[in-house]
């Protein structure tokens, strides 16, 4: 069980997060989330990711207007910088953060 004040925390104490929104009866999110993590820990090895399970944290969905799954957001620097619901490829993730992730670090 996770709380607001948890992932607020995660969020402010990183430079990078990675909030992954998806529900045990979501296909898509259990095809996309392994291939998206591994590439994540591949190119970006100062990523904190936290996965959220929308069907027991409802309250946490819908703060950061999460309406369907998955769901991406990532925040640089505590302040979102991409947002990417249902139709994503993980080559599209990773070459949208590379950019500002390598400047963010240097």
């Amino acid at each position: 069980m996770q709380s607001m004040e948890e992932i607020n925390g995660v969020i402010k104490e990183n430079l990078a997060v990675m909030l992954y929104f998806s529900a045990p009866t979501c296909n898509v999110c259990h095809a996309l989330k392994p291939k998206l993590l591994e590439a994540i820990d591949e190119n970006f090895k100062e990523f904190k990711i936290v996965s959220v399970d929308i069907s027991i944290e409802q309250e946490i969905a819908a703060n950061f207007s999460v309406f369907t799954i998955p769901t991406v957001l990532v925040f640089l620097d505590g302040k979102e910088f991409l947002r990417k619901s249902r139709h994503m490829s993980v080559n599209e993730v990773i070459r949208e953060i590379k950019r500002p992730y390598e400047v963010m670090i240097s």
